[in-house]
Parts: structure tokens; C-alpha cells; sequence
């Protein structure tokens, strides 16, 4: 293959139409979750991009989802390299800010102690108004101090979701953004689209649009 084609594939912005989970070029955060991760291109959480989860209500898992591969992000400078299973390790030499945009209701602090998180590294940031929150979301993320970013945007369109992954890349942070099920038929520029519901036997997960990866449901996430 043509070496200027072959560093064009590896770009993870490229998607090949095909499942690519040991691409080199998306090495996943592991989300803690086998099940998921074994669906999730690079096994796990896309760095340096956008994440959106859209949900029935706020309340309904999504936070215990994210909770270990955050409190991993959280956690204070960990050694490169010397891991026998990459994935287990996180790319960046040192832990940076959990930047928490506009959230609907106020962090608890012992709750996230008992995952693991480091509470030194939280950053809680409440716009004075609405359409401030994308604007300090693409701050935080493109000034490469935050290892990830939580925001619940009241509209996310397919420009301001581009700005994000864009500032995601730029800054090498994970975006995370929370938006209601009525966004299922609007456009989306994220790496990751996912929607969570409640089944009969725990939170359901469907993955409806994954980089390189393709669409599957997955009952019960969380369960064995």
C-alpha cells in the first residue's frame, strides 16, 4: 500500500466501513464494562473525541457508566509503557481536570469518592446563561488541561457538535455530552453515539453510531 494512503487510514477519523478493533490508531479508555468494551472500536472510549449519550431522563445510569474509566482519568500521574495489557493504561503522563459543564444537579462528593474519583482534579463550571456552556465546554476542552469533559448542553447541532470534537482533538480530552432522546434524528459529528434506556433487567445501551464500529444493543451493560 502507498505510505501516504496507509497514514491516511490510520487517521481515526477515517472510517473504513468495517469493524477495526485492533486498529492502532484508536486505543480505547477502558470503560470498566467488558461487555461494552468488546463492541467499542479500540476497546473502549474514544480519546481525544466526542462522546454524546442520549437518555429518557437524567438519572438513568449514565453516570455509572462513565464512572470508572473517569475516576481512572482522575487518578494522579501513572508510569507509560511498562503495562502487559496497553489498555489497562491510560496514554497521557499525568491525570487532568474532570470539567463538569452545566450539569443539571450538584455533584455528590461522597458518591464519587466511593468510585474512585479524585476529587482534587473535579471542576465544576455553571454558565450564567445556557448559551454559555458550549463556549466554556470547547474552552476547557481545547486548552488541554482537562482529561475529560461533561456538559449538558440545551442544543447541540451538527456545527457546535463539530466545534467539540474538534476541540476534543485539539486539547486530547474526551467530551462527554448529554442530550435528550428527541436528538435521535438530528446529525451529530461524534465519534460515539449512544442511547441508554431502562430494560426489564437492568439499563439497555444501544450503540447507533460508532467510528469504525458498528450499531448493536447490549441488555443489562452492567451485568455478568
Amino acid at each position: 500500500m502507498n505510505e501516504a494512503l496507509h497514514q491516511l487510514l490510520k487517521n481515526p477519523r477515517i472510517w473504513r466501513g468495517q469493524v477495526q478493533h485492533e486498529s492502532s490508531a484508536w486505543q480505547g479508555i477502558a470503560s470498566g464494562y467488558p461487555r461494552l468494551d468488546r463492541h467499542l472500536p479500540g476497546g473502549g472510549w474514544p480519546q481525544h473525541a466526542l462522546t454524546e449519550i442520549l437518555l429518557e431522563q437524567y438519572g438513568t445510569g449514565e453516570l455509572k457508566l462513565l464512572m470508572p474509566a473517569l475516576a481512572r482519568l482522575s487518578q494522579a500521574e501513572r508510569e507509560n509503557g511498562s503495562a502487559s495489557n496497553d489498555r489497562e493504561f491510560i496514554d497521557a503522563a499525568k491525570a487532568g481536570w474532570i470539567a463538569w459543564i452545566a450539569p443539571p444537579f450538584e455533584p455528590y462528593p461522597p458518591a464519587l469518592l466511593q468510585w474512585g474519583i479524585n476529587l482534587s482534579h473535579v471542576l465544576i463550571v455553571r454558565p450564567k446563561e445556557a448559551g454559555e456552556t458550549l463556549w466554556a465546554a470547547e474552552q476547557a476542552l481545547s486548552s488541554g488541561n482537562c482529561a475529560a469533559v461533561l456538559l449538558w448542553p440545551e442544543i447541540l447541532d451538527d456545527a457546535a457538535s463539530r466545534r467539540l470534537q474538534l476541540a476534543a482533538e485539539k486539547g486530547q480530552s474526551w467530551a462527554i455530552a448529554f442530550r435528550s432522546l428527541r436528538a435521535l434524528s438530528q446529525p451529530s459529528a461524534a465519534a460515539l453515539r449512544i442511547k441508554i434506556t431502562t430494560g426489564n433487567q437492568g439499563t439497555d445501551l444501544g450503540i447507533l453510531k460508532s467510528r469504525g464500529g458498528r450499531p448493536v444493543v447490549i441488555h443489562d451493560y452492567a451485568g455478568s
